[in-house]
């Protein structure tokens, strides 16, 4: 089926994450450490908050997500200087142009050049949940000790328990229901002496997502082995959404990934646990695609990521 785009917004420096609020407003984080407000349509000038962060290639400001109970609440992901990746969470204006930091919820996540996990998600139990990397220590993913190579299931008193592990890097999760997500993983790119195999994976609480013990399809007792992975090339994935909304109705229920070296938008439909359709949409069209999220009315976003030092930079 085909798919029609348009820009919403441009001048974003790296835009990595939204988060969409009551009234039509939209919350944009950029990695150099900003997040942005998006109000009546326009970009404000001025951010909502600017933050410090750790030297890294691939962390900064990442994932935001504000709280379904109260929308003052704005969680951000970020390499903190140190390195390390912390959670935040900030209070919101009621205009939702200026934000204060609250609290540091998680510290001491681990943190390197590569590697810095970064997606946060509040799930349909009301806890927040936050993906993380190995920081190129591919040992923290297998470590019930670390935070790292996990996913971090939150709960509203700030406590941090292990959800998922086995994660190399991911960047982009979502519920299919209630008790399973859908988690994409970036591929090994040379460590180890392994290469590509970017997967997306069916989870439950307790799964081990099998990295670095197994990657690409091998298996073992007790590790989750992927719906798909790409054996060829780099996609890799950012943003995952499941679609459930009524604007794009032929879509409902497709898993949608992003993929940032590919640049281009992979829908996968599901049955019986297997992927019975495939499709791809946008190939080289607008170049790497960071985020993908559904808004509150089922329209889909896209965010491009071609100023992130691996693309070639023009207007996000």
């Amino acid at each position: 089926m085909p798919l029609r785009a348009e820009t919403v917004v441009s001048g974003l420096e790296v835009p990595w994450s939204f988060a969409f609020l009551t009234g039509g407003d939209v919350l944009v984080s950029e990695r150099p450490g900003r997040v942005r407000l998006l109000q009546g349509g326009k970009l404000l000038t001025q951010p909502v908050l600017t933050v410090k962060t750790g030297e890294s290639s691939e962390g900064g400001l990442l994932g935001i997500a504000v709280s379904p109970r109260d929308e003052t609440q704005l969680f951000l992901y970020l390499t903190a200087p140190g390195p390390q990746n912390q959670l935040q969470r900030w209070t919101l204006a009621k205009d939702h142009r200026s934000a204060k930091l609250d609290k540091v919820v998680v510290a001491g996540i681990g943190a390197s050049r590569f590697h810095d996990g970064g997606r946060i998600r509040f799930g349909p139990d009301g806890a927040l949940y936050v993906g993380t990397g190995d920081a190129r220590q591919p040992e923290r993913s297998q470590d019930p000790k670390s935070l790292n190579g996990k996913l971090l299931r939150v709960d509203p008193e700030g406590k941090a328990a292990v959800f998922l592990s086995g994660i190399r890097n991911t960047e982009g999760f979502d519920w299919l229901d209630d008790e399973t997500l859908v988690v994409v993983d970036h591929g090994p790119s040379g460590e180890l002496g392994r290469s590509a195999h970017d997967e997306v994976n069916v989870a439950r609480k307790g799964d081990n997502l099998g990295w670095p013990d197994i990657y690409g399809c091998q298996t073992r007792p007790g590790m989750v082995t992927p719906l798909i992975t790409w054996s060829e090339h780099a996609l890799p994935p950012g943003g995952v959404v499941v679609y459930r909304g009524t604007a794009i109705p032929e879509l409902r229920g497709s898993i949608l990934v992003a993929s940032l070296a590919a640049e281009q938008i992979h829908r996968l439909v599901l049955q019986g646990g297997n992927v019975v359709l495939h499709e791809v949409y946008f190939r080289q069209k607008f170049g790497r695609l960071r985020e993908i999220a559904m808004t509150p009315s089922g329209e889909l976003w896209v965010s491009t990521s071609n100023c992130d030092s691996r693309g070639e930079c023009g207007a996000e």
